[in-house]
């Protein structure tokens, strides 16, 4: 173990120089004139898993893009992991907010900064160096190790779930492990045990057949953005429930054990408020910001627009107004459903001044892996070992709908283990990640691979 260890810290300058390569692909999966950038990645990928040792290599051409596979087996009769991961990307506007070229990764003070160097490249690539760390000190590795890379993520993963219900000999494993979650804090590792759902949804309201003047038929017309806005505002009270009827049916409380480990996880609001510029925190009345954050349902506006909103003054009464809308769901809530519901309740709630137009977009389901799970526990252990602390178990407030699906369809609970910080701007300008977590992560992939060889197969 520790020549593998040794192997790997002094391969530090060697794994920029491939990380630099891998993020100078803008693999960005939602731009149809980037598709063949996204095949570039996805053969980068395959040669990044050669590189690791990766037999049986194959890159799957879909409807979409293409899903990178391969395979190290070095004993059936010890665990097999299936690692998950994307090398699709982002977009990158707004390019102004850049410090630089997005996709000519560069190093200032103790971070890397490109498109893809947290979410998600930079995470699988991890994976890719342990594995590859084992392969060229001892030749083997103690487990099984699958991978499946994927370059849809960034666009819902529209083709993946096929994939996996067609080839789930190819994919059969123990447990799935991903690493596209953060850690707690910059020295704390974390164990992310939790996941939310999403519905999302846009509203397009509709008045006038055109823009009118704001002078001549103000106070006459419904003006969209009005009622728009009075619907939104409507949806929540004020103590931050939503309204929506039948919402929260299938909400699961969290227990008193669980409870009690969330409020145990170190957190400042202070610190919080300071580092995100705002003076006050706001969220549904009798949970805390760290409830609001991992375990309660939330309703959130992603953007709002319509009339005039360029340089000057234009008074006009504005003919469409529209909004993109999130909701964020737990255990038992079923996306499909809450769309239903959410959806009803709009327009129920539009009056008939205008017309409402409902476009669902992407949706998945909320997902949970048992605390009791064995994987948990090494995991534990190796990040303890690696980053001198023990890792928080948390509920993240995002969501990674494949998650579901491996439940699902190839009936694989996941392992979440991420090692950006939650300040790596993770679809934002400027996405980093912070290298020495870099570095101390891979070091803890070695030690988890090694720690999963003594858990029985079927645990």
């Amino acid at each position: 173990m520790e020549n593998i260890i040794s192997f790997v810290k002094k391969s530090h300058v060697q794994y920029l120089k491939e990380l630099k390569s891998f993020l100078s692909i803008p693999s960005i999966s939602s731009d149809p004139e980037r598709r063949i950038d996204v095949v570039n990645a996805a053969n980068h990928t395959a040669e990044l898993l050669s590189n690791a040792g990766c037999s049986d290599i194959a890159i799957h051409f879909t409807k979409g893009h293409p899903i990178v596979t391969g395979s190290i087996i070095s004993d059936p009769d010890k665990p097999t992991i299936l690692i998950y991961g994307h090398y699709d990307v982002q977009p990158v506007d707004p390019l102004d907010l850049w410090d630089h070229d997005p996709f000519d990764a560069f190093i200032k003070d103790d971070t890397i900064i490109a498109r893809g160097s947290a979410d998600d490249k930079g995470q699988v690539f991890m994976h890719f160096k342990a594995a590859e760390a084992f392969m060229k000190v001892n030749g083997k590795l103690p487990i099984n190790l699958k991978f499946i890379v994927e370059g849809e993520e960034e666009v819902a993963s529209p083709n993946l779930a096929k994939f996996l219900s067609e080839n789930k000999e190819l994919l059969s494993a123990d447990i799935v492990f991903i690493s596209d979650t953060a850690m707690w804090a910059q020295g704390q590792p974390a164990i992310t045990y939790g996941l939310k759902g999403l519905a999302y949804m846009e509203l397009e309201l509709t008045g006038p057949n055109h823009d009118l003047h704001s002078g001549e038929y103000g106070g006459a017309v419904a003006n969209p953005a009005e009622i728009l806005s009075r619907m939104i505002a409507q949806t929540k009270d004020a103590d931050g429930r939503i309204q929506i009827p039948g919402f929260y049916d299938k909400v699961i409380e969290i227990d008193a054990n669980e409870r009690e480990m969330i409020a145990n996880n170190p957190f400042s609001s202070d610190e919080y408020k300071a580092e995100l510029g705002v003076e006050e925190l706001w969220g549904e009345k009798g949970y805390t910001t760290k409830e609001h954050v991992s375990v309660r349902p939330t309703f959130e506006v992603n953007g709002i627009w319509g009339g005039f909103t360029g340089v000057g003054a234009k008074t006009v009464l504005p003919s469409k107004a529209a909004t993109k809308i999130s909701m964020r769901l737990v255990p038992d809530q079923d996306p499909n459903e809450i769309a239903d519901i959410a959806e009803k309740y709009f327009k129920s709630i539009a009056p008939k001044s205008v017309q409402l137009k409902v476009i669902r977009h992407s949706g998945g389901y909320p997902v949970v892996t048992p605390l009791s799970s064995p994987y948990i526990d090494a995991a534990k252990d190796a990040l303890e070992v690696s980053f001198n602390r023990r890792p928080l178990m948390i509920r993240a407030g995002g969501s990674i709908p494949i998650v579901a699906d491996f439940k699902k369809i190839l009936g694989l609970d996941t392992l979440l283990v991420g090692f950006c910080l939650p300040s790596c701007r993770a679809h934002s300008p400027n996405e980093n990640m912070h290298l020495p977590s870099f570095f101390t992560g891979i070091e803890s992939l070695v030690r988890m691979y090694d720690s999963f060889q003594h858990i029985s197969v079927g645990d």
